[in-house]
């Protein structure tokens, strides 16, 4: 076990270990009370992430930590931020007496001209823009920084509406790749209209919060933290939609289509360009106040540049000096009217300067409406904000579209910082070594190699269980976890530990078998296609310790069900038409069974009837049903999730009637959702199941019930 010690240690350093301690005198003494919170415990973990709204100070924040850092390492700290932010970064840091000389500040588009090697920390200002390049762009700040040991991401919100964009942040400062991040907190929803969406597993919401909390804060206030709000209350936000009715059209219709579509928006903003600008130059033209008008289209720029003479546009094909000068020019009140896009100016950009926003050509898109209008909105604006949302009665379902995705971003940005908060304040209470025991079977709340060491020599009779997949699926963060693994390898390293003891607390003579399927490589994340040996793996794994190879049945799966399910290329029929040389059949499932030497002390004889042996005895079990899982047959919560490798029933059952007498023990060390179990106890076994995930532990108690309270049932009639 000592050994064992040693090895899950080795498994948790995964990323150079930074934190430190800062002594007060290091920070800002302009710093608030709750910012000086935020920066001490972002220094503390080294690499961190504050996910703050606008007007928090955010600038500071980082500021200091850059400064600290540089301290602490004696290497420079670099500031990546949005072109025109660098300017305002800069303004910010003279403002508050920090000395910049061991802080460089750039833009993002400045990466490839900067030795990133060189730096000790690097903080990444709006991290949230990152999604905004290509995936090759985003990988390639990831990648220049993966071993800088401090890091610090700032942002006011992780991505409006998009909970897997928080997997960026989590890649960047090597918590966890965004991949693992889906395969442990999310599955696919068939009722979302793209096959690819993700959403949340139900049981895994809190647990998700919870481990966003542990590198990171999201705030939307100081009082979050228990500090006080003052001078730090929003104005209020005065939304004034202005709708213009459009002149019926010659097509073919009474009356013109109250929606567009994401096809023909760009359409209708040029059917409607006038009536739209010209509505929104009058409301500019009447009033002598500071506007922003965001626009979608460069035609449009023209024509409000025309009726707007004192308005300055900055566009994307202006040089990058232009549109820095033009920005901040804004916000140092050098001209009145700033023209701009969204994706040029709404991140990171101070404008409390200016409280009047037109939005003259809205789309489908909440997070660039919400980021522009944070631009006003934030903490320092003395003034109530205007938004005008200059509308057609062709675009209403535009405005719906928003309407929902605010209202399911405010649901998510209370469920984030309600779960982090009571992270930060109270230490998380993990179940593990809850022992559970019941009519005829003991359930394990731990980790299976500790708990299996405990049990006494030659004490079990048959073992099933299904094994992680390798490195496929991640259950947890748990360096106890044997899906936690960077590859096949080292799960290999991990599950030797758990084999060896099982040959010990195996009867002479008796069977050890387990569900498998062979796994594959990932493209995005190994680069290639290609089937792991994950069987012969296991196999030598189990010869090496002892174990004989002793059987092998191969259970058929359904190609189409693998191929809607995962969305692999490799089994889709649409792949034969652009290249074969990608496709395969699809992958089995397999029953691999290994017996201890020595002699069997009680024979097994459950008398099968002829006809059902000649089915068990057949290598391939053709005829199981992929829905005979215990998911299906116990009672379910809302917030339960089908299990990601769900044994079928009937492979268990039948694997019981070779190898495991009734009133015998049966062992799983991995009990999941205790498929294993509920068979054993249907059919008059007992049971010992160990499951590490507190989750599937819970659901595993409800199964088990579920079979004794079947059981009594049966018995009445």
């Amino acid at each position: 076990m000592e050994d064992y010690k040693e090895f899950l240690k080795s498994k948790q350093k995964t990323h150079i270990e930074s934190g430190f301690d800062v002594p007060d005198k290091w920070l800002n003494p302009n710093l608030f009370d709750f910012q000086k919170f935020v920066v001490k415990r972002a220094l503390k973990a080294g690499k961190y992430a504050i996910f703050e709204d606008c007007g928090l100070g955010k600038t500071l924040q980082q500021l200091v930590f850059a400064e600290c850092a540089a301290r602490k390492t004696k290497k420079p700290s670099l500031i990546l931020a949005p072109l025109a932010v660098t300017g305002q970064t800069k303004q910010e840091g003279e403002k508050f007496g920090i000395n910049l000389t061991n802080i460089h500040i750039n833009n993002y588009e400045q990466i490839d001209n900067i030795d990133c090697n060189i730096y000790g920390c690097i903080v990444l200002d709006e991290s949230s823009i990152l999604k905004n390049y290509s995936g090759s762009y985003k990988q390639k700040i990831i990648a220049a920084f993966e071993k800088t040991p401090y890091k610090l991401a700032c942002t006011a919100t992780p991505s409006p509406n998009d909970e897997l964009e928080i997997g960026n942040h989590a890649e960047f400062l090597n918590v966890m790749s965004s991949q693992d991040m889906r395969s442990m907190f999310f599955t696919t929803d068939k009722e979302l209209i793209k096959g690819d969406k993700y959403r949340l597993k139900k049981y895994a919401e809190k647990d998700f919060y919870k481990w966003i909390s542990t590198w990171a804060v999201m705030i939307s206030k100081p009082s979050d933290l228990g500090f006080s709000d003052n001078g730090y209350t929003l104005p209020e936000l005065n939304y004034i939609e202005k709708k213009i009715v459009t002149e019926s059209r010659d097509n073919g219709l009474l009356f013109n289509s109250v929606s567009v579509s994401a096809t023909n928006f760009n359409d209708e903003l040029r059917a409607t360009k006038e009536e739209r600008l010209k509505e929104t130059a009058k409301i500019v033209n009447a009033s002598n106040e500071n506007f922003i008008i965001w626009i979608k289209q460069n035609e449009e720029g023209e024509l409000l540049r025309e009726l707007i003479p004192d308005a300055i546009e900055v566009k994307g094909s202006d040089t990058n000096e232009y549109k820095e000068e033009k920005l901040l020019g804004f916000a140092n009140n050098k001209f009145r009217v700033l023209i701009t896009k969204s994706k040029i100016a709404q991140f990171g950009l101070n404008y409390q300067n200016c409280h009047n926003q037109i939005f003259p050509s809205l789309d489908f898109s909440f997070e660039s409406l919400y980021q522009s209008i944070r631009r006003s909105h934030r903490f320092g604006q003395k003034q109530n904000v205007n938004i005008y949302l200059i509308t057609t009665d062709t675009m209403q379902n535009v405005i719906n579209s928003i309407e929902e995705k605010e209202s399911k971003f405010i649901k998510m940005q209370d469920e984030m910082r309600e779960a982090i908060l009571i992270n930060l304040k109270e230490e998380i209470k993990v179940n593990k070594g809850e022992t559970f025991i019941g009519d005829g079977y003991t359930l394990i709340n731990g980790d299976c190699v500790e708990e299996v060491s405990k049990l006494q020599n030659n004490s079990i009779d048959y073992c099933f269980f299904s094994p992680p997949f390798g490195a496929l699926y991640v259950f947890s963060n748990d360096p106890k976890d044997m899906s936690n693994v960077k590859n096949n390898d080292e799960f290999l390293q991990h599950f030797k530990y758990l084999v060896k003891d099982l040959y010990r607390v195996i009867k002479s003579g008796r069977l050890v078998s387990i569900h498998m399927m062979q796994s594959t490589t990932l493209l995005g994340r190994d680069g290639f296609y290609s089937i792991v040996d994950f069987r012969g793996d296991l196999i030598r794994l189990f010869q090496d310790c002892g174990f004989h190879f002793h059987a092998e049945n191969m259970i058929r799966k359904d190609p189409k069900t693998a191929a809607i399910r995962t969305k692999n290329r490799q089994l889709m029929w649409g792949t034969t038409k652009k290249d074969s040389a990608i496709v395969r059949p699809g992958l089995a499932d397999y029953i691999l069974t290994f017996k201890k030497g020595g002699e069997n002390l009680v024979p097994i004889q459950n008398n099968i009837p002829f006809d059902l042996w000649c089915k068990i005895a057949e290598p391939v079990w053709i005829d199981i049903n992929e829905g005979d899982t215990l998911d299906y047959r116990a009672a379910r919560d809302n917030d339960d999730e089908r299990h990601i490798t769900p044994t079928q029933l009937t492979p268990i059952e039948w694997c019981y009637l070779m190898w495991c007498n009734k009133c015998e023990t049966v062992l799983s060390p991995f009990s999941g959702v205790a498929s294993e179990g509920y068979v054993a106890l249907k059919t008059g076994r007992k049971y010992i199941g160990i499951e590490l995930k507190p989750s599937y532990y819970e659901l595993s108690k409800k199964n088990l019930l579920s079979a004794i309270e079947s059981n009594k049932q049966q018995s009445l009639f």
